[in-house]
C-alpha cells in the first residue's frame, strides 16, 4: 500500500512539474478558458508523450514513441467528434479506430483509443483517463510502443482529445 501511494505521489509530482503556467485569471475567480494556438501543437504531444511515459515508467512499462501516423489518426478523428457534437469511438462515416489507423498507413496494429470532450487541459484530461480501468489499460498497455495525440479545440473552447495507442510488433493485440 505504502509503495502504491509513493508511485502516486511521484506521478502526481511529475505531471505537475509538467503541467503549463498558471492559470490567467481576468481578476475575477473564474479561470479562462484553455487555449490551444497553433504554434503550441508540438510542445502540447510532447509534453503529454513525457507524461505518459512517466505514468508508463512508474508502472514498470517500457516508454512510447510518438508517432506521426497515429498522430494524424488522432487528428482526424477529434475533428470528427466535433462535427458529431458527440464523444464516441465511431466516425460519421461509421469508421472504427481500427479503419481511421488503417486509413493514415499505421503499419502496426491499434492498440487502443481515448476520447475526451472537455474544456480542461491535456494533462488534467490524462489526470481523468487514469482515474478509469479501461482508458488507464489503454494508457499502459505493455503492448503499446507507440502514440498518437491530438485534438480539434471549438470556438467556444471546447477542446475533444484523442489518444491513440498502437505497436509494430507481431502478436500485439488491443487491449
Amino acid at each position: 500500500m505504502i509503495r502504491l501511494i509513493s508511485i502516486f505521489l511521484a506521478l502526481g509530482l511529475t505531471l505537475a512539474a509538467c503541467a503549463p503556467g498558471p492559470v490567467i485569471t481576468d481578476g475575477t475567480d473564474a479561470p479562462q478558458l484553455y487555449r490551444i494556438s497553433r504554434g503550441d501543437t508540438g510542445k502540447i504531444q510532447f509534453r503529454m508523450l513525457d507524461s505518459v511515459n512517466a505514468l508508463r515508467s512508474a508502472s514498470g512499462q517500457a516508454p512510447l514513441e510518438l508517432d506521426s501516423k497515429l498522430n494524424a489518426a488522432a487528428a482526424t478523428h477529434s475533428r470528427d467528434m466535433s462535427i458529431q457534437n458527440r464523444p464516441w469511438h465511431f466516425g460519421s462515416d461509421g469508421s472504427s479506430p481500427i479503419d481511421r489507423v488503417q486509413r493514415v498507413g499505421y503499419p502496426g496494429v491499434l492498440i487502443g483509443e481515448n476520447i475526451s470532450e472537455t474544456y480542461e487541459s491535456e494533462l488534467e484530461t490524462l489526470g481523468a483517463w487514469m482515474e478509469k480501468p479501461d482508458t488507464r489499460r489503454v494508457i499502459l498497455s505493455p503492448d503499446a510502443t507507440q502514440m498518437g495525440f491530438s485534438w480539434y479545440q471549438e470556438r467556444n473552447g471546447k477542446i475533444w482529445w484523442t489518444l491513440v495507442t498502437g505497436s509494430t510488433i507481431p502478436g500485439a493485440g488491443p487491449v
